[in-house]
């Protein structure tokens, strides 16, 4: 089996089957591809970060056969040449690389707002250029990583880029969380007879990781320090547990693996199971569930399209 997981990664197992991910895995993975963006000074070896999970997965899985590519989500060039590159059926992708939280506004040299981006548009660009490799797979999965955070903004089609209204962080990560979402809807309804099949993940909050790296200093030392005393976290004024890098790839593994979630797809799992479909006045207050505007179809639709034109552009 072949999966790519995006940190960004790729390989194959036992079963010959290939998988591609960019988050930690599980051991029933016996081979993976992994994508990274960076390489060290010298081109010809991964960073330190790559390297180690590289030598965690071949002594959790005992096999070998792990490669790494490398794939810069912010740009198309990148993207295109990793997805021309790729030879075989892939059975398995989690989008799992983003960022969040960007303190000033940034965007690409195409003018898009870079958390948007990166953390969608480059998981569509990705997914899209490795449609013909999912197809062949047969009941291919795709593992869209979204995050609570999505309850913070729909999509919001009339300024996406933030040219008319404020920047604000978690309003531009909120809706490219949304993104996440609405992507696995739309794959669902436009590939579902291709026998590919998409979800969206909320992993749970994670501070031992570099995603919380632009959180305003003071915000992250204070979840740090709920997290040491074994206290409940809290963001917007919604409380949650924290995790370990472990438990957060859980719903991951679950979603990308097992049989009860074989044929099923365009929906949003956390803590290992389908979310609550929230009320409009639940988004917000809530510490989990699935805001109604990530799983509009009409919106997915409008997303899916605006995105083919913005890869195309």
């Amino acid at each position: 089996m072949r999966s790519l997981f995006g940190f960004e990664a790729s390989g194959s197992s036992h079963d010959g089957r290939q998988r591609f991910v960019s988050t930690p895995i599980s051991p029933a993975y016996a081979a993976q591809i992994l994508a990274a963006q960076e390489r060290s000074a010298t081109e010809k070896e991964p960073y330190p970060i790559v390297a180690a999970a590289i030598t965690e997965i071949r002594k959790a899985t005992g096999k070998d056969d792990v490669r790494v590519g490398r794939l810069d989500l912010a740009d198309k060039a990148s993207i295109t040449a990793f997805a021309s590159a790729w030879t075989g059926p892939l059975h398995i992708l989690v989008n799992n690389a983003g960022v969040m939280a960007l303190p000033a506004l940034e965007r690409t040299p195409d003018g898009w707002e870079l958390q948007f981006a990166s953390n969608h548009l480059g998981h569509f660009a990705l997914a899209v250029g490795l449609h013909d490799a999912l197809a062949a797979a047969g009941n291919a999965r795709i593992v869209s990583l979204s995050s609570r955070g999505h309850h913070a903004s729909p999509v919001e089609f009339d300024d996406i880029n933030f040219n008319t209204r404020a920047y604000d962080p978690w309003l531009a990560y909120g809706q490219s969380k949304t993104a996440n979402v609405l992507f696995a809807v739309a794959t669902t309804s436009r590939w579902d007879a291709d026998g590919i099949t998409a979800n969206a993940v909320h992993p749970g909050v994670i501070m031992s990781t570099n995603l919380s790296r632009y959180m305003y200093p003071d915000q992250a030392a204070q979840l740090r320090a709920a997290e040491a005393a074994g206290e409940l976290g809290s963001i917007q004024g919604a409380p949650f547990r924290f995790k370990t890098i472990a438990q957060g790839a859980a719903t991951s593994v679950l979603v990308a693996t097992s049989p009860q979630v074989e044929g099923i797809g365009g929906r949003y799992f956390e803590d290992n199971n389908e979310a609550e479909r929230l009320t409009p006045q639940a988004v917000g207050s809530a510490s989990g569930g699935v805001a109604p505007y990530a799983l509009d179809p009409d919106a997915a639709e409008r997303l899916w399209k605006l995105s083919l034109t913005a890869m195309e552009a």
